[in-house]
């Protein structure tokens, strides 16, 4: 049965995460700090034999790809950008901290929303539509092996949910630049809505 690559990509350094605060929809640029690390990468790591990329809406999204996969195909996909913070977003935890409705959003559950937010469940139902559909154009476009660039909480919540073997979000963290490959054939997503994680990606040249 044909099977479909997809290597999963955290998007480069902002200014955002250099300061350590929380960005969602908030739409920062890369860093120049944050593309040198980039190019850096393609120096020691091959980010060579993908068809095209699919990406996140967001500026840093789009210029990590156009930084990893010059002169591939990129298509947005809405559904891929990062969880949207509400009234966290553009705030350090040190700003955050002595909030009641912040201390209660960090306990957790698919449920919890930070104020004005989006819930981590309403989060993975759109990574299930983005991934159905990026599954879909691969097997209409008859592509084997693309690159998807994302947040690194997408990452973490997509690999958690539909791959196996079945990992906990905070087990699944990866450098900038780097993620993981999976794998999924038709049936795999069609009977379970399922892929399997095969491991890290880049590869060192």
């Amino acid at each position: 049965m044909k099977g479909y690559r997809i290597q999963i990509i955290r998007h480069g350094q902002t200014e955002a995460n250099e300061k350590g605060i929380y960005i969602g929809k908030t739409d920062y640029p890369l860093s120049e700090k944050g593309k040198k690390e980039l190019v850096d990468k393609l120096d020691e790591f091959d980010y060579s034999g993908v068809e095209r990329v699919y990406s996140s809406p967001l500026k840093r999204c789009l210029e990590t790809a156009d930084i990893l996969f010059e002169n591939r195909e990129i298509l947005v996909v809405n559904d891929l950008r990062e969880l949207d913070f509400g009234e966290f977003e553009e705030k350090s935890v040190e700003e955050l901290i002595n909030r009641e409705d912040y201390k209660a959003w960090l306990k957790g559950g698919l449920e919890n929303s930070a104020p004005g937010g989006e819930s981590i469940a309403d989060m993975i139902t759109r990574i299930y539509l983005a991934l159905d559909k990026i599954i879909k154009n691969m097997m209409n476009d008859d592509l084997t092996s693309v690159a998807i660039v994302t947040h690194s909480g997408v990452i973490s919540n997509m690999l958690s949910c539909f791959g196996l073997p079945k990992y906990k979000p905070d087990q699944i963290t990866c450098k900038v630049g780097e993620g993981f490959e999976i794998l999924v054939t038709a049936q795999m997503w069609q009977q379970a809505q399922a892929f399997e994680i095969i491991g890290r990606v880049p590869f060192y040249k």
